[in-house]
Order: structure tokens, then C-alpha cells, then sequence
């Protein structure tokens, strides 16, 4: 069972009506990838054709989607409805791809296709009695269901969304060997007891992290390392925000060369950005994140009843990175459409050298200032001001930012806020890059140093 569709085909399954047609090419451009519909590849008129039998169809249909599935550049495919008959498709499904069933009522999906000229559903009866035969078929090879656009995009980052679902994580962790849960000292006390039941027999030990930007010194790092007892076969579970998700996922990364991780992201900044896409890292005294590695957690598995318990204060952390992916997708998002955006970002770019940079908006100011207060200033504090300087130099208005976050100028050391911006990894020779927002969305642009300089000073008191 594949656990993403990093470098994998995503193939779309489902019953005829299940929307696989409609959704495959909003999957695609959101993803980056070409969009194919296989039945319009086959090259056939299908009523004709099924008109000679269903057997001379599956003959054509066959061996066109497995050699659709053998191509090298990972394509959205929506297969036909039957093809999940098909033997050889099923291991090409299983070898090449990560396939994801849209979930659709037979009530509905009828509705959607009894007008058409689909040869399988002239009849009401029959309809209905082919889809309970199928859906064992479809169950077999799903690593994912989904029913919508953003519903598929996290499936094929890896990421659960369910309320509740810390109770189930247990059997949301991949695999079956040993499990090693890491959280911060707070969030162990709040809902350590539950994860350490959900996770039953599975769970071998647990390790403490200190809360917060803390947690990210290689000190504690080592101790994980000197702690943990897994073999390659177990998994470390990161329970908390986005600090205790990268210390620990760090930890994972190169803990024996690199262990499975699963990350259950307990705060806002966590669910729509920290938690998702699988950069770790630690702070080093010269700034911030300057030392991690890529490792895409096997499962991400958002719970947002876990933010019940938030305090106000880290609630206004998370809105400023959810303002963020506002700005980035030009549209409301709540925290599920949030994680959709960046996870499609990171299934694009995984290794942050193209469009995945724009979720750097504001944080090339934020990181400085952060490092600059010696990471005492609140990340989310230090993004509000980070996002005032991008949208200035944008040329855009900062109103709405400004009323929703109300960002103040914090009290650094000026030269070592540009000290620590200088040393940041989106440094390009004497320029600048910063991600800026254009009349068509957002882009990589390199600005003059005592531009950008002039742009920090603004947010410095």
C-alpha cells in the first residue's frame, strides 16, 4: 500500500458518476502535473465498441491504461469505472501509482449519469446492482478516499483529516512495528494519556520535549538519539506543534540514517503549515531552521478538536500563518483548505527549489527578527510583521492584515536582526530573494539589500 503520490502516479478510481472526469484536472494544475483521462486516450468510440461486447472493450482498455500507468512523469489519471477488473491494472495501480476511490452515493451517482450514453447505465437496476458488485474491487485497491478536490490532495500528501482522530491513531500510524511518541512537556500532560491509548501495544517508550522554540537545540536532538530504542521497522510519533514536529522529525531523519515518522500537529500553526510537507530542522545561535534535512512523514494526521485546548496566545500564532495561505491563494481557507493548499505546494516541490518557496511569504523578515530577539519573540508574532514588509514591498495594501493580526514593532538589535537575514538560506550574492505577491500571485523576486534592509528597520522599534 503506497503512503503518498510523491513521485508516483495519482490515479483516480471510483463508479461511473463518481466524478473522476471532473476532478482529475483541478487535481492536475493544482499539483503541477498533466491531467489524463483514460478513456479519452483509448482512441475508440466506447458505446460502438461496447456494443461488440464488454469483453472487447476491457481487451483495448487494458493494456492502454497499463501503459499509461508505466509512464516515467507522474500523472493525475482518471481511470474508467471497470478498470479495477482488470488484473494487470491492479498491479500497475500498486506498483506505479497512489490510488485514491471517490467516494460517491449510488443515489447520486445515477442522477449524474442516466441521461448519458454510458453503455453500463441505461438501466436504474442493473446500475445498482453492478455498484455493490464493484465496491469490494474499489476497496482493494484504494490507498485513499476522497470526495472532493482538497480531500484528494491530502490524501495524496500522506494527510488524515478527521475530528476525533487521535483516538484512531493507533491504526493511523503505518505499519505494524514499534512506536515511539515524542511531544513537548505540555502537550504530553494534556494529551499524552490519550495518544499513549490510542497507540496500545505498539508504544515502546515516550520522551519529553521542553515547549516551544526551546525544543529546537541540538541538545535535545541528541538526547532523542541517545533515548530511542527503535529498529528501522519502528516509527516515531511527534505529538505538538510545529517545534516538537521538527525536533522530532529531525530526530527521525537521522536516527539510523532515517526512521518513519508520523506527525500529529496540536496547534494552528502546525495543522495548516509546520505539521506538512516534511522540511525539519533546528536553530543554531546564527538563525533559525539553519540545520535539518527532508523527510516526508509517512502520515500527518490532523485532529483540529485538539485545539480546543489552545490558549489564546498560540491561537494568534496559527491565524497569522493562516492569513498567510491566504494571501498565497487568494481566497478564505479554513484549516482543512489551508493544508490542502501547502500539502499541493509540497507535492510539488518537495525539496523547496520552485513554488513551495512562496510559503516563505513574510518569513524571510519573521525568521530575522525571531533570531534577532534570541527566539524569544512568538513565531506567529514575528510572521504578522514579516507579512507587512512582504506586502509593502508588493506594492499591496496591509490593512487587512493589519486589522486582523495587529502587528507591532518588537524590540531587537537591528544590526543582528540583518546579521541573521543575511545569513538566511533564500540569500542570493548581494540581493535578496523574498517571495512577493504579484498582480498574478505570488513569485520569487530579488530585491537590493538596502532595500530589504530599509524593509526590516520599518518593523524594528
Amino acid at each position: 500500500m503506497a503512503l503518498n503520490a510523491l513521485d508516483r502516479h495519482l490515479a483516480l478510481a471510483g463508479f461511473m458518476g463518481a466524478g473522476k472526469s471532473t476532478l482529475a484536472p483541478l487535481v492536475a494544475e493544482r499539483l503541477g502535473r498533466r491531467s489524463v483521462d483514460v478513456d479519452d486516450e483509448l482512441g475508440v468510440d466506447i458505446p460502438t465498441l461496447f456494443a461488440q461486447g464488454e469483453d472487447a472493450f476491457r481487451a483495448v482498455e487494458e493494456p492502454r491504461t497499463c501503459e499509461l500507468l508505466a509512464a516515467s512523469e507522474p500523472a493525475v489519471l482518471a481511470l474508467g469505472g471497470g478498470s479495477i477488473k482488470s488484473a494487470p491494472i491492479r498491479t500497475a495501480l500498486r506498483e506505479r501509482a497512489f490510488t485514491v476511490v471517490l467516494d460517491v452515493d449510488v443515489d447520486e451517482a445515477w442522477e449524474r449519469v442516466k441521461a448519458s450514453d454510458r453503455p453500463l447505465a441505461q438501466d436504474e437496476v442493473s446500475f445498482r446492482r453492478l455498484n455493490d458488485e464493484r465496491q469490494p474491487m474499489y476497496g482493494g485497491v484504494a490507498d485513499a478516499t476522497a470526495v472532493d478536490v482538497d480531500g484528494v490532495i491530502l490524501a495524496a500528501a500522506g494527510i488524515h483529516h478527521e475530528l476525533g482522530a487521535l483516538e484512531r491513531l493507533g491504526e493511523l500510524v503505518p505499519g505494524d512495528g514499534p512506536v515511539a511518541l515524542v511531544a513537548d512537556s505540555t502537550v504530553m500532560s494534556i494529551h499524552g494519556p490519550r495518544a499513549q491509548e490510542a497507540l496500545g501495544g505498539r508504544l515502546v517508550s515516550t520522551h519529553e520535549l521542553p515547549p516551544g522554540e526551546e525544543a529546537k537545540q541540538l541538545r535535545f536532538v541528541e538526547h532523542l538519539w541517545s533515548e530511542l530504542t527503535l529498529d528501522r521497522g519502528g516509527t516515531i510519533v511527534a505529538l505538538g506543534g510545529g517545534s516538537a514536529t521538527d525536533t522530532a522529525g529531525f530526530a527521525a531523519a537521522t536516527y539510523l540514517r532515517g526512521v518513519p515518522w508520523v506527525a500529529v500537529p496540536t496547534t494552528l500553526v502546525g495543522q495548516v503549515d509546520a505539521g506538512i510537507g516534511g522540511k525539519t530542522a533546528i536553530d543554531i545561535p546564527q538563525g533559525k531552521n539553519l540545520v535539518g534535512a527532508f523527510h516526508w512523514p509517512a502520515r500527518v494526521v490532523i485532529d483540529e478538536t485538539l485545539l480546543e485546548t489552545l490558549p489564546e496566545r498560540e491561537r494568534r500564532q496559527g491565524r497569522a500563518e493562516l492569513v498567510k495561505t491566504r494571501l498565497l491563494a487568494g481566497a478564505k481557507l479554513d484549516v482543512r483548505g489551508a493544508a490542502a493548499y501547502k500539502a499541493a505546494l509540497c507535492l510539488r516541490d518537495p525539496h523547496d527549489r520552485g513554488v513551495r518557496q512562496w510559503l516563505n511569504l513574510g518569513h524571510t523578515f519573521a525568521h530575522a527578527l525571531e533570531a534577532a530577539a534570541a527566539f524569544e519573540l512568538p513565531h506567529g508574532d514575528a510572521v504578522a510583521l514579516g507579512l507587512v514588509a512582504a506586502l509593502r514591498l508588493s506594492g499591496r495594501d496591509t490593512r487587512d492584515v493589519e486589522a486582523e493580526l495587529d502587528p507591532k514593532p518588537v524590540a531587537v538589535d537591528r544590526d543582528r536582526a540583518w546579521e541573521a537575514l543575511l545569513r538566511d538560506k533564500k540569500r542570493s550574492g548581494e540581493a535578496i530573494n523574498l517571495v512577493l505577491l504579484g498582480e498574478d500571485g505570488p513569485r520569487v523576486e530579488a530585491r537590493p539589500a538596502d532595500v530589504v534592509r530599509a524593509a526590516l528597520d520599518t518593523l524594528i522599534k
